[in-house]
This record gives structure tokens, C-alpha cells and sequence, in this order.
């Protein structure tokens, strides 16, 4: 026999996954506090006897039968089944600290990692050490294998605790010392199990020692569980030693271990019963989102709106239709964008859980499919397709209908005025009874009348291109520019017409007359061709104009200025027709001529070009600043596209590199689907912080269409662009975390370690070769060849119906874990649940609601009576339910 060193020690830790986490280390330092340690010795030494007696022996002093290690070996064979080495039967030192040393290498061996714990402190009888290591048997033997609704150990035997003893009244266990003082939730255990040992309703919470030693002597008489504790150790202590009540509860746990068979057949159907109330919440919940009062008929509302491509005939009416579709982008679609996501999330997450659970798929009430609502949104965006552009079209249009209104309407009235008593003077006959002198005027200022006549040619032709543009522009007014413009037009040829015979009339008469007075012709001539100048002078100085950039104002601009370098030319020729003028009067004075200073051959007056020429000469400056303020608009607007344009170019990339984030994310592996989705979340934080530049984006787009600007030539992106990659943007992360969640689900569901869940992933990338998170057929039949699947045709054509079942050619990752899953998981099946629903009856054919209420939680109880149907067959007696039928529904037909 080897000797063992006497310096070697053990430590013991226990692994999170292996056992319940220690809640407090052993220090060698540290005392127990006396009353625990009290407890412990108590508890200890005779949890050790109850094993010891089945081999003939028992221990009196905890720390000393155990120096020897005999007695530990002995324990461990009883408690484990399993021969131990043989024990060295020295009576030395050495042969002490070697036996137990062969007892904790046997510890160590089933997977408890010892610490703080040395073969020399046992052999020394240290009582701190030795109750450690005791504690760590228990755990080991004792704690470590209870498992109850997934949870194991201390929580698994807290859990056992709590549903055995959730009926009574005054019962409340929380933990394992104060929640056990009134001896109430010892009583209740024994009663739930053994109700004919103890007569729980005549109990007194205020008796805690009695109802302690009650059950604690109950316990030891009839369950084989020996006594313990002591009742007033448990009663006067402020918390109770946990370790020791731990150990005694679960005595009474692997006493009663007989009857969990009932409680695991009732925690099943509790399972598959929350999996169907779950399963149909989210079906009503689904139901109601897409009924005709939510999605759908908005929809229905708002795609006929978005139709309606009717113009309107104002400006101000057209500007009220773009402001009314910007608030149905911005504040009315953006919450249904959100309600058809979630409505989506909700339905896939209702597949999945409904194919988790082995139910067969939902199918919406006819009309409320995915696909009847995706069809219909889809509906809604071709309408909404180009309603936008329409709206910016028609407001482009009537800007353009408007000015050109107004400049028609600006030339008929100057026409109008100019033509107004023409004809009354070509029909007169005052030549008839004038003078040579006064007929050749006469004739002189008809000629002066044909030039303006040719002069004003022009201006009619224009009034009547502008109304032709505007019948063509569908202006609403176009009845009435018509009217007016055909009576221009109507005037205008009986005007050339009367000029022509009043000619001829003349030009007969100037035979009989000869005398002209050369000044007035002269001046005549003179102030005809000025007086036009100034008149158009005056009418391009007040014309309204339009522009929509910075170099057009600025071409106008520079056309003023060189208008204004022709004035001083002007100013000298007024002053020319000016000397005319004075000299006629200057003749007449110094000759004493009995005639009127006025010219005959000229309807202009000296007084009225010096009229016009101070109207030009104000229209100057008034056109100098309306031209400024406009190149002031055109530099705003400008600023306001480049403002746009810098925020557009920053935000576009931005969705796009959020986009690109979310798609590798999708396909890599990245290690725990918790930390994907953490990430994922992070994204969706991201973007939801974000969204201020949107809005401060979609402000500056406002400001801009407000301002009636079209173009911007330093961005490629515009609103629109931005609203699509945002919508698509929060779509995409939803969507991805949804897969994400629906992956934990299943993983959680099926029981597949986050390694497999890797692994999967894993195939699945090296199998998609073009990375966009799809196979097609042949590389998913690679992909099973490569894990150990003998594919035939047939084989392979019943797996691409589970898979692929719409025949679209690719097979998602989704398809392929639901697929791994299926494949390597057990689910409930109906037969599991008949047979858990037998074993709650008693083997028999039927169940009574008295016994659904004694195993089941009281609502999932209530659930089962109110759908079970009545129990016809063999053996039937008054009440009985039967749970065949009910059990076959449940993975039949969605109907309950």
C-alpha cells in the first residue's frame, strides 16, 4: 500500500451546471455560529445513521467516528452501492489519513471538486471540516439528483416544496429555515402525500413545538425518516441552520419519491395545456390586429384617397392636398408600418411555437392571411407610388398657370387702355371740314397711329400665344381669358380695317391741302418711336418675372444693367424731342400764328413722355430691389439644398452600412443566440435614437417644398429614398430579431445546447454558397450527405416537403433548424398525454373533476373540465370526463 503524504488536501467547488452553487464557502478561520453547528451535529449524525444501520452500525460523535476513515468508507459503499478500496486497518496516524483520503478521492470522482477540505482535519476531529464534509455527501447523494420542472437541486427541491404545500393555508415556503419554524409546511408535506396520518385543518400555527414534534414523530413511525432536529432548535433560533432543515426536507422528498409519478403525469399536461391557452391568446391576438376595425381597413380607406388623382384649381387647394399626404407619411402610415411588422412578428411566432409543440399550423379566418394583408398593403404602396410627384407636378403646374393668368391679364389691360376710343376717332370725318394744314396733320398723325398700330402688333400676338398656352394648361379660368382674348383679337382687325379707309380717306384730301408745319412732323416722328420705347420700357420693368436658381436671377440682373446703360442715351434723345417742342412753340410766339400749340401730328404731348420718363425713372429702382430680393430668395434657397443635401448624405450611407450590419450579423456565427439578439437589441437601440436626424431631415424637406424648390444638384438621395431606407431599415432589425427570438425558442423548446445550435449554424454557412442566408436544393442535400444522411429520391423528396413546403426552391435557416430539431428531439405526442392523463386516473378510462382539481393548478384544472366532453364508455359513472378525446384535440384540429 502506498503511504500517503500527510500535507495533501481536497478542495470541493461545485460546477453551476453540475450542482446547486454554494451559497457560502468553509473557512478554516471562521466558527459556525453555536446554535447552527448544534443543529448540524443533530442533523448530520443522524442522517448518517439512517444509512449506517442498514449495515449494523452507527456513529455517537460525529468527529470522532469518522478519524479512522473506516466508517466514512462504509457510509459512502451504503449510500453509493459501490465498493469502495479497501481500507487500511492500521491503527496509526498514517493508516487513518489514508483511509479517508481513499474516501474523498471517491468524492472527487463523481464530479465534486473539493476545497478546503484536508484528510489531516478529519483524522484530527476538526468538527468544522468534518460537518463540510458530511454537507457535501448530502448534496452529492442526497440534493444533487432532484429534479422538478428543470430546475435541480436546492431549487428543484424548494420548487417540490412549494407545489406540494401551495393548497394549505398558513403555508408559505420561501426558503429553508425561517419559512419551516410553525412545523406547518412539515404537516402539510405529510398530509399531501399520507392524508390518513394527520389531521391538517385541526393544526394551530400558534403551537409551533407541537407541530413540529408531530410531524418529526409521524415521520420517524411511520415513513422511516428518523428524527433530526429538535423542535425547540428550530423554534427559538431567528433562522434555522438551512443546511440541516435542507437535509431533513429531503428525506421526506426520496420518501414520497413514489408518488412523483402522478406529479410528473400532471406537470406534463400543465406543459401542453399552457402551450394551447398560449397558442390561442396569440390567435385571438392575431385575429384582432388584422379584423376590419384595424390593418385591413385602413387600408381599404386610404388606398382609394391616394387614387384620387383630381386637380384642384388653386394653388392654396393644391398645397392643402401635399400638406395632408406629408401628414399621412409622417404621422398616419409610420404606426400601420409598425402594426403590420408586429402583426407578422406575431404570426411567425405562432408558427413556431404551434410547430415547437407538434400543433398543426394556424389558419386565419378567411380574408386575414399574411398574404390577404401583405396584398393589400401592397395595393396601398402602388398607390401611393407617384401621388407625390403628382401633387409637385400640379403645384408646378398652377404656379405656371398663375403667372402666366396674371402677365396676360397685365398686357389685355394695357392693350385695352391703349385701344380704348380708337375706333371712335378712325370714324371720324373731321378732315372733311378741316384746313390744309389740319388735313395734312391729319394725315401725319394717322401715319403716327399706323406705327403705333404696327408697334402694338406684337403685344396682341403675345395676349393671344398666352391664352392658347393657358387653354393647354387647363386653366380653370379659361372660358373667360378666352372671351377677353377674341375680343382683343375682334377689336384689333375692325381697328386695321378702319385704319385703312381713314388712309385712303386722307390721302384723297391731301391733294387739297399742302402746308405742313415740318416742326410738329418732325416732333411727331420723333416722340412716337420714344413714347413706344418708354411704354415698353415700363412694361418690361413691371413684368413678373419667375426663377428657379441663382444664375437666372442673375441673368436678369445683368439684362437691367444693361437697360440701364441705354438711359443715358434715352435721356438725350427726350431732350432732343424736347428742343422740338420749344421751338414749335417758340415759332408760334415770334410769329404770332393763330393755331393751337398743340402738335396735330402727334396724340404724344411733350407733358406726357415727360411723365413717362419720371415713371421710368421710378420703375428703376423698384426693379434694382424686387431683383435683389429675389437673388436674396435664390441664395436661401440654395442654402437650404446644400443643408438638405449634406444631412441626406450622411443618413443614406448610414442605413445602408445598418442594413449591411444586420445582414452579417444574420449569417455569423457569433457564439450564444443571447448575445446575437444583445447585439441585435443594440441595433434596434441605435436606430431608434436615430430616428431624430430623420425628423430633423424631413423638417429641411419641408422647409424646401415650402419654399417651391425641385432640384438639388448636391445630393443623389431624396426624401423619398431616405423614407424607404427607413422604413425597410426598421423592418429588416424587427424581422431579424424576430428569427433570432424564434431560434432561441426553438432552441429552448426542443433542448438544444447552444453548441449544436453553432454547429447548425455552422453547416448551414459552409452550405450557402452565395451567403445570402438561403440553400438551394442541391446544396442542401449536400449539406445532409455531409452529416450521415443516406439519401434516396424518395427520402429526400419527403424531406424538401418538410422543409420547402411551398415548393420556392431554397430552404431558409428557420427550415433547417425546425428540420436538426425534429430530427434529434423528443416532443409531446398525443399517447404521452393520454398516458399522463391514465396515471392521474388511476388507470382508469375516465377522470373525475375532483381529481383534476387534487393534481392540477386550479385554472389549468378549470380549463381541462370546461372542454373535456362527457365519458360514455364502458364503466362510465355520473361526472366522468373523458380524456382521450380531449387529449386527441389537443393535437387535432385548433378547436378548443
Amino acid at each position: 500500500m502506498n503511504q500517503i503524504e500527510p500535507g495533501v488536501q481536497y478542495n470541493y467547488v461545485y460546477e453551476d451546471d453540475e450542482y446547486m452553487i454554494q451559497e457560502e464557502e468553509w473557512d478554516r478561520d471562521l466558527l459556525l455560529d453555536p446554535a447552527w453547528e448544534k443543529q448540524q451535529r443533530k442533523t448530520f449524525t443522524a442522517w448518517c445513521n439512517s444509512h449506517l444501520r442498514k449495515a449494523g452500525t452507527q456513529i455517537e460523535n460525529i468527529e470522532e467516528d469518522f478519524r479512522n476513515g473506516l466508517k466514512l468508507m462504509l457510509l459512502l459503499e451504503v449510500i453509493s452501492g459501490e465498493r469502495l478500496p479497501k481500507p487500511d486497518r492500521g491503527k496509526m496516524r498514517f493508516h487513518k489519513i489514508a483511509n479517508v483520503n481513499k474516501a474523498l478521492d471517491y468524492i472527487a470522482s463523481k464530479g465534486v471538486k473539493l476545497v478546503s477540505i484536508g484528510a489531516e482535519e478529519i483524522v484530527d476531529g476538526n468538527v468544522k471540516m468534518t460537518l463540510g464534509m458530511i454537507w457535501t455527501i448530502i448534496l452529492r447523494f442526497a440534493i444533487q439528483d432532484i429534479s422538478v420542472e428543470e430546475t435541480s437541486a436546492k431549487e428543484g427541491l424548494l420548487l417540490w416544496c412549494q407545489r406540494k404545500t401551495a393548497p394549505y393555508r398558513n403555508v408559505n415556503i420561501q426558503n429553508f429555515h425561517t419559512s419551516w419554524k410553525d412545523g406547518l409546511g412539515l404537516c402539510a408535506l405529510i398530509h399531501r402525500h399520507r392524508p390518513d396520518l394527520i389531521d391538517y385543518s385541526k393544526l394551530n400555527k400558534d403551537d409551533p413545538i407541537g407541530n413540529i414534534n408531530l410531524a418529526m414523530e409521524i415521520a420517524e413511525k411511520h415513513l422511516d425518516i428518523p428524527k433530526m432536529l429538535d423542535a425547540e432548535d428550530i423554534v427559538n433560533t431567528p433562522k434555522p441552520d438551512e443546511r440541516a432543515i435542507m437535509t431533513y426536507v429531503s428525506c421526506f422528498y426520496h420518501a414520497f419519491a413514489g408518488a412523483e409519478q402522478a406529479e410528473t403525469a400532471a406537470n406534463r399536461i400543465c406543459k401542453v395545456l399552457a402551450v394551447n391557452q398560449e397558442n390561442e391568446r396569440l390567435m385571438e391576438e392575431y385575429e384582432r390586429l388584422a379584423s376590419e376595425e384595424q390593418l385591413l381597413e385602413w387600408i381599404r380607406r386610404t388606398i382609394p384617397w391616394l387614387e384620387n388623382r383630381t386637380p384642384e384649381k388653386t394653388m392654396q387647394a393644391m398645397q392643402k392636398k401635399l400638406e395632408d399626404f406629408r401628414d399621412y407619411r409622417r404621422k398616419h402610415k409610420p404606426p400601420k408600418v409598425q402594426e403590420k411588422c408586429q402583426l407578422e412578428i406575431n404570426f411567425n411566432t405562432l408558427q413556431t411555437k404551434l410547430r415547437i409543440s407538434n400543433r398543426p399550423a394556424f389558419m386565419p379566418s378567411e380574408g386575414k392571411m399574411v398574404s390577404d394583408i401583405a396584398g393589400a398593403w401592397q395595393r396601398l404602396e402602388q398607390a401611393e407610388k407617384g401621388y407625390e410627384e403628382w401633387l409637385l407636378n400640379e403645384i408646378r403646374r398652377l404656379e405656371r398657370v398663375e403667372h402666366l393668368a396674371e402677365k396676360f391679364r397685365q398686357k389685355a389691360s394695357t392693350h385695352e387702355t391703349w385701344a380704348y376710343g380708337k375706333e371712335q376717332i378712325l370714324l371720324q370725318k373731321d378732315y372733311e371740314s378741316a384746313s390744309l394744314t389740319e388735313v395734312r396733320a391729319l394725315l401725319r398723325k394717322h401715319e403716327a397711329f399706323e406705327s403705333d398700330l404696327a408697334a402694338h402688333q406684337d403685344r396682341v400676338e403675345q395676349i393671344a400665344a398666352i391664352a392658347q398656352e393657358l387653354n393647354e394648361l387647363d386653366y380653370h379660368d379659361a372660358v373667360n381669358i378666352n372671351d377677353r382674348c377674341q375680343k382683343i383679337c375682334d377689336q384689333w382687325d375692325r381697328l386695321g380695317t378702319l385704319t385703312q379707309k381713314r388712309r385712303e380717306a386722307l390721302e384723297r384730301t391731301e391733294k387739297l391741302l399742302e402746308t405742313i408745319d415740318q416742326l410738329h412732323l418732325e416732333f411727331a416722328k420723333r416722340a412716337a418711336p420714344f413714347n413706344n420705347w418708354m411704354e415698353g420700357a415700363m412694361e418690361d420693368l413691371q413684368d413678373v418675372f419667375i426663377v428657379h436658381s441663382i444664375e437666372e436671377i442673375q441673368s436678369l440682373i445683368t439684362a437691367h444693367e444693361q437697360f440701364k446703360a441705354t438711359l443715358p442715351e434715352a435721356d438725350g434723345e427726350r431732350q432732343s424731342i424736347s428742343a422740338i417742342q420749344n421751338e414749335v412753340e417758340k415759332v408760334i410766339q415770334s410769329y404770332s400764328i393763330r393755331i393751337s400749340s398743340s402738335n396735330p401730328y402727334s396724340t404724344v404731348t411733350m407733358d406726357e413722355l415727360r411723365a413717362k420718363w419720371d415713371k421710368v425713372k421710378q420703375l428703376v429702382p423698384i426693379r434694382d430691389q424686387s431683383l435683389q430680393e429675389e437673388l436674396a430668395r435664390q441664395h436661401a434657397n440654395e442654402r437650404l439644398r446644400r443643408q438638405f443635401a449634406a444631412q441626406a448624405n450622411a443618413i443614406g450611407p448610414w442605413i445602408q452600412n445598418k442594413m449591411e450590419e444586420i445582414a452579417r450579423s444574420s449569417i455569423q456565427i457569433t457564439g450564444a443566440l443571447e448575445d446575437q439578439m444583445n447585439q441585435l437589441k443594440q441595433y434596434e437601440h441605435n436606430i431608434i435614437n436615430y430616428k431624430n436626424n430623420i425628423d430633423k431631415l424631413e423638417g429641411d424637406h419641408q422647409l424646401i417644398q415650402e419654399a417651391l424648390v425641385f432640384d438639388n444638384k448636391h445630393t443623389n438621395y431624396t426624401m423619398e429614398h431616405i423614407r424607404v431606407g427607413w422604413e425597410l431599415l426598421l423592418t429588416t432589425i424587427a424581422r431579424t430579431i424576430n428569427e433570432v427570438e424564434t431560434q432561441i425558442l426553438t432552441r429552448d423548446a426542443k433542448g438544444i445546447t447552444q453548441e449544436q445550435m453553432n454547429e447548425f449554424r455552422a453547416s448551414f454557412n459552409h452550405f450557402d454558397r452565395r451567403k445570402n442566408g438561403l440553400m438551394d436544393h442541391e446544396d442542401f442535400r449536400a449539406c445532409l450527405i455531409s452529416m450521415g444522411y443516406d439519401l434516396g429520391e424518395a427520402e429526400f423528396a419527403r424531406i424538401m416537403t418538410l422543409v420547402d413546403p411551398n415548393a420556392q426552391g431554397t430552404v431558409t435557416f428557420q427550415s433547417f433548424i425546425d428540420f436538426m430539431t425534429r430530427e434529434t428531439a423528443d416532443t409531446d405526442t398525443a399517447e404521452q398525454v393520454i398516458a399522463s392523463f391514465r396515471i392521474l386516473a388511476s388507470d382508469k378510462p375516465y377522470i373525475l373533476a375532483e381529481e383534476l382539481r387534487r393534481e392540477l393548478p386550479p385554472d389549468q384544472a378549470q380549463y381541462c373540465i370546461k372542454r373535456m366532453p362527457a365519458y360514455s364508455g364502458p364503466g362510465s359513472v355520473p361526472g366522468a370526463l373523458d380524456y382521450t378525446a380531449f387529449s386527441s384535440a389537443l393535437y387535432g384540429e385548433s378547436d378548443l
